[in-house]
């Protein structure tokens, strides 16, 4: 049932060569999240994993599928594609939801909002005036 004995000899060692890639991009992820202290420090590891070791397991299977089936594979670019975008957005959302429930419970170690500096600027400006 396999067709990687069809697979050509150059073929399987870039195919190889992209999956280890991205395995290990992936990997290195993985222990970042495990070993950083924080969330916020949390937050950045798996996401450069998951968006270049899913760049690297999508070439990989583009290739392999490409060959294999004797015309270009483009399909897998949707997958890549979906990843890429929203894996950051998920960051994004994650850091923010954790930066409001810090800021809510009074964490010292979390910087203030924008708007909050903002607004003691102005105050300020008004008290020199």
């Amino acid at each position: 049932m396999s067709h990687a004995a069809d697979l050509p000899l150059w073929a399987a060692i870039v195919v190889s060569a992209f999956l280890l890639l991205g395995s290990g991009l992936a990997l290195i992820g993985m222990i970042g999240f495990t070993r950083l202290p924080t969330f916020y420090q949390r937050l950045h590891a798996p996401t450069l994993g998951t968006s270049w070791g899913t760049g690297g397991v999508v070439m990989a299977s583009m290739i392999y599928f490409s060959v294999i089936g004797g015309r270009p594979v483009f399909h897998e670019l949707l997958v890549g594609i979906f990843v890429t975008v929203t894996t950051p957005v998920t960051l994004m959302l994650l850091a923010q939801a954790a930066l409001h429930r810090d800021r809510a419970e009074g964490d010292p170690d979390v910087p203030p909002s924008v708007s909050t500096i903002v607004s003691s600027q102005d105050d300020e400006q008004r008290l020199e005036q």
